[in-house]
This record gives structure tokens, C-alpha cells and sequence, in this order.
């Protein structure tokens, strides 16, 4: 792909592998539009893209857990007169403990965010990628797809619903011209165990591994609809649709379910 000056807009840009994604753009030419809720570091992130890669970079202060913020972020483009030709749809968080104690207001912004606003960007963006023939969207998914996660259910349907359907566009979308795919980090070394009140039971991976493997997936001249980041990672997903799924749902729970 050549990623010089296009625009690219990456959600969840304030922190973790948004701001990691949006580092490797700016090396790669691409001009940013830097979407989260936190104002002050889009702004700092915004600078120092500016400063060190010479390429343009605008932010937007939004709250992308409301149910209206895709058609906010479109219009918020529009004025700005930018036409979105790659998306990097990274906002997202987990909750965790047993769903019937969960507060169900944080649970149905967690479907929105990661499921519900995903799916409007998308939606949004890519009638102009195939219309132009070029494009790219990044969704990002999670191993937590590839199984049921007693102590994380919410999070990991919502996750394995972002695998099926980016899977789904790809096939739709496979000889456009356009990149569509899902990407599945495991465990990474991000502040997402700290929202999500959970501990990892392994090591954490580094952030430039789910950004090496996503931009070797773009970059294949033959790529398909997602990738698994890590050898390990991509086993163990291998192993859990060949186990009992009843033995993958107690492995799961030993895991992440803790009272």
C-alpha cells in the first residue's frame, strides 16, 4: 500500500496502540485525524506527529461510547473537508467479573464502543474506499474472539462479533481495491487491563508487535481477513477449535474468572 498523504483516521488515539498506530502512519506519509476523548494528549500526539514526520494532523474530542458518535465524527470530517481513505477503528474496552454483577450502564457502552460504533464507521467510510477503489480499515479484534471468556463474556462476544463480521466485509470487499481486516493482539502491554479491572495471567506483549503484524497483513500483496499477533496467540486459538468446548470454557474461566 502507499499510505503518502492520505488521510487516515485512527479512534482511540490518546493512549496505547492507538497512539502507536498513529506514530506508524505518520513515518509512512499518511496525514492523522486523532479521535478519543482526551483532548490534551490528541493535541500533544498531534505536535509531535507534525513536528517529526512533516505531515498534516488533526484531532476531534469525542466520546465514541454514544450512541450518535459516528454521524458526530463524519460531520466533524466533512467540515473539515477530509475524505477518510484509511480507518483505524482501535477504540474499544473490557469489563470483567460475572455478568449478573456487572453495572449494565458500563456494559452497554462497552457493545457500543466496540461493536455498534465500529460498525457505523465502517459503514460510513466505505462506500467512498470502493468508489475510489482504495482504502483500508483496521478493525480491531482480540484472541478473547476465539472463545467464550467466563469473567470477560461481554468483552469477548463483542470481540468475536468484530472478527466475524470484519471476516465478512473482507469477503465482500476482497477484489475492490480496498483492505479490510481484523486484527487479534493477546495479552499487550497497554493500559486496557487496567480499565477493564482485570489481571493477565502471562507476560504482556510490546505494542509494536500488533503494529508489525498489522501492517505486514496490509502490506502482503495477498492478504486475508485477519490476523492472530503472535505464534503462540495464533496456536492457541487453533487449539480451542479443536478442544471441548466445554474444556475451552473452564480453561477460560481458570483464567480470567477469579471470584
Amino acid at each position: 500500500m502507499d499510505y503518502r498523504d492520505k488521510t487516515a483516521v485512527v479512534t482511540g488515539a490518546s493512549s496505547g496502540l492507538g497512539v502507536d498506530y498513529a506514530k506508524e502512519l505518520a513515518a509512512r506519509g499518511s496525514n492523522l485525524v486523532l479521535v478519543a476523548r482526551r483532548k490534551e494528549s490528541l493535541d500533544a500526539l498531534a505536535s509531535e506527529l507534525i513536528e517529526k514526520y512533516g505531515v498534516k494532523a488533526q484531532t476531534i474530542e469525542l466520546d465514541l461510547s454514544k450512541s450518535s458518535s459516528a454521524s458526530k465524527l463524519m460531520a466533524e470530517l466533512k467540515k473539515l473537508k477530509l475524505k477518510p481513505e484509511i480507518l483505524i477503528n482501535n477504540a474499544g474496552f473490557g469489563t470483567s467479573g460475572r455478568f449478573a454483577k456487572e453495572n449494565l450502564e458500563r456494559v452497554q457502552e462497552e457493545i457500543q464502543l466496540n461493536v455498534s460504533t465500529l460498525v457505523n464507521l465502517t459503514h460510513a467510510v466505505l462506500p467512498g474506499m470502493l468508489e475510489a477503489g482504495f482504502g483500508a480499515i483496521v478493525n480491531i479484534a482480540s484472541t478473547a474472539a476465539y472463545q467464550p471468556v467466563p469473567g470477560m463474556a461481554v468483552y469477548a462476544a463483542t470481540k468475536a462479533f468484530v472478527l466475524s463480521f470484519t471476516s465478512a466485509v473482507w469477503g465482500e470487499t476482497k477484489d475492490s481495491g480496498v483492505k479490510v481486516l481484523a486484527v487479534s493482539p493477546g495479552a499487550t502491554a497497554t493500559s486496557f487491563f487496567d480499565v477493564a479491572g482485570a489481571k493477565p495471567t502471562g507476560g504482556l506483549a510490546p505494542v509494536s508487535d500488533v503494529i508489525t503484524a498489522t501492517f505486514k497483513a496490509l502490506d502482503a500483496e495477498k492478504s486475508g481477513p485477519s490476523v492472530i499477533v503472535g505464534r503462540r496467540n495464533a496456536s492457541m486459538a487453533g487449539l480451542s477449535k479443536l478442544m471441548p468446548k466445554k474444556l475451552v470454557i473452564g480453561v477460560a474461566a481458570s483464567m480470567f474468572l477469579k471470584d
